[in-house]
C-alpha cells in the first residue's frame, strides 16, 4: 500500500512497533493495515476491562520465567516494576490506551517497553496472545462469578429479613394467578430465597469447572521453553493447568456456562419483578414502594410506577441475547483460536453488567417493600381459597373419600 492509497492517516510511529511502523505482530508485513481493517480488528475499546487480569497474568508469567532461568532476575525486577507503574497509571486514569496497539495485551506491552526498554520484550517469551487472552478472560469471568454470588447472597439476606418481619402476614397463594390456598407473605418470599440459592450454586459450580489455567499453551501447541505451568496456575489461584493445549486456547465453555447461569438468575429476578408489578396495582394493592424505587408520569400526577421492577423484568432479554450471541459465535469454529472469538467479551461484559445492576436494585426494592397486611388478608379470604382445607377436614373428621 503506497502513501496515496486508501489506508489510515499517517500517525507518529509509537514506541511499541518496529522501526518500520507496523504492529508488534507484523514481522512479515511491510505496510500498515487498511483503515477499515484497523477499525474491525481493534478491541481496546472494550477489552481494556481485562487490564487487571492481564497484569496479574503477566506478573505470574514473569516470575515463572525468572524461576526457570529463561529471564534474569534483573529483567524480572524491571518487568515487575514496569507492570506496577502501568497499574498505577490505569488506576489514576492516565494510562495511554491507543488503538494502534489493538488490544489490552499489546497496549500493556508497548507501554512496558516505553517504561523499561528492551527488557519488556522478554515478557512474551513462551507465551502467545492466544493463551494470554484465554487466561485474562477466564480470570475475568471467574471474578464476575464471585461478585455475582456475593450480590445474590445480599439479595437473599434482604428477602429473609423481609420474610421474618412478615412471617405471619396472611396472603392468598395462587395457581394460574387465581386464588388457590392461603399462605403467608414470609413463606412466599422464602420461595425466592430458594431460587436464588440455586442460582448461587450454579455460579459456584461453573467457577469450579473453569478454575484451570490455560497459560503455557502458547499459540496452541505449548512451548519448548522449560516453563512451570503449575507455578503460574497456583499464582493465579487456579486449581491446576488445563490438560490439553488445544482446548486451553479454544475453550469458551466457561463463559457460556456463566451466561447460562446468569440467564436463569435473571429469569428468577423477572418473576419476582412481575409479582411486584402485579401486587402494586390498585386491583391487588398488596405492597407499596417508596419514591426511591418508583417514578411518576409526565401528565398523570396520580401515577406511581414500579419502573425499577419493570426494567429488571426486561433485563432477561439482554442476558439471553448475550448467551445466544456467544453460542452462535462458537458453534462452527474449528480448533483452535479464530478471531471470531474476539466477539466473546462484549456480550459477556454486558450480561454481567445488567445482572449486577438488577441484583443490586432488587435487593434495594425488597428492603423498601412494605406489604399491606389487611389488604392481603382480605384477599386471602376471598375466592373460596379455603375450599381445599374444608375438603381435607371432611376427609379427616367425616371419613369421606377425598374424591
Amino acid at each position: 500500500m503506497t502513501s496515496s492509497s486508501k489506508g489510515p492517516p499517517d500517525r507518529p510511529t509509537p514506541a511499541g512497533p518496529t522501526p518500520t511502523g507496523q504492529a508488534m505482530w507484523g514481522g512479515r508485513f511491510s505496510d500498515k493495515p487498511a483503515e477499515l481493517m484497523q477499525a474491525i480488528n481493534v478491541s481496546i475499546g472494550f477489552d481494556r476491562r481485562l487490564a487487571a487480569q492481564d497484569l496479574a497474568g503477566s506478573r505470574a508469567h514473569a516470575a515463572m520465567l525468572r524461576k526457570v532461568g529463561v529471564i534474569t532476575s534483573e529483567d524480572e525486577t524491571a518487568i515487575q516494576g514496569g507492570l506496577d507503574a502501568i497499574e498505577a497509571e490505569i488506576a489514576a486514569g492516565t494510562f495511554p490506551f491507543r488503538e494502534e496497539f489493538e488490544d489490552i495485551h499489546m497496549n500493556v506491552e508497548a507501554r512496558l517497553r516505553e517504561l523499561i526498554g528492551p527488557a519488556a520484550g522478554r515478557l512474551h517469551t513462551a507465551r502467545s496472545r492466544n493463551d494470554q487472552v484465554a487466561v485474562d478472560f477466564r480470570l475475568w469471568v471467574r471474578d464476575a462469578c464471585d461478585r455475582t454470588v456475593g450480590q445474590i447472597r445480599a439479595l437473599q439476606k434482604a428477602l429473609v429479613a423481609k420474610a421474618e418481619a412478615h412471617a405471619d402476614a396472611i396472603m392468598p397463594g395462587f395457581t394460574h394467578l387465581q386464588p388457590a390456598q392461603p399462605v403467608t407473605f414470609g413463606h412466599h418470599l422464602m420461595a425466592y430465597v430458594e431460587m436464588f440459592g440455586r442460582d448461587a450454586s450454579r455460579f459456584a459450580d461453573a467457577r469450579a469447572r473453569m478454575n484451570e489455567s490455560p497459560l503455557g499453551a502458547a499459540a496452541l501447541a505449548g512451548s519448548p521453553f522449560p516453563i512451570d505451568r503449575e507455578m503460574t496456575a497456583k499464582a493465579l489461584g487456579f486449581d491446576r493447568p488445563m490438560a490439553n493445549s488445544l482446548d486451553a486456547v479454544a475453550d469458551r465453555d466457561y463463559a457460556l456456562e456463566a451466561l447460562a447461569a446468569a440467564c436463569i438468575c435473571a429469569t428468577h429476578l423477572s418473576r419476582l419483578s412481575e409479582e411486584i408489578v402485579i401486587w402494586m396495582t390498585p386491583q391487588f394493592g398488596f405492597v407499596k414502594l417508596s419514591d426511591a424505587f418508583t417514578t411518576g408520569s409526565s401528565i398523570m400526577p396520580q401515577k406511581k410506577n414500579p419502573d425499577a421492577a419493570e426494567l429488571i423484568r426486561a433485563k432477561v432479554g439482554r442476558l439471553l441475547g448475550s448467551f445466544t450471541q456467544l453460542t452462535l459465535v462458537m458453534k462452527g469454529l474449528p480448533l483452535t483460536y479464530s478471531k471470531d472469538m474476539q466477539e466473546d467479551k462484549v456480550p459477556t461484559f454486558e450480561a454481567f453488567d445488567a445482572l449486577e445492576l438488577s441484583l443490586l436494585a432488587m435487593a434495594g426494592m425488597v428492603a423498601d417493600l412494605e406489604p399491606d397486611r389487611e389488604r392481603m388478608a382480605a384477599a386471602a379470604g376471598a375466592g373460596f381459597s379455603t375450599a381445599t382445607d374444608l375438603a381435607d377436614w371432611l376427609v379427616r373428621e367425616a371419613g369421606l373419600p377425598f374424591r
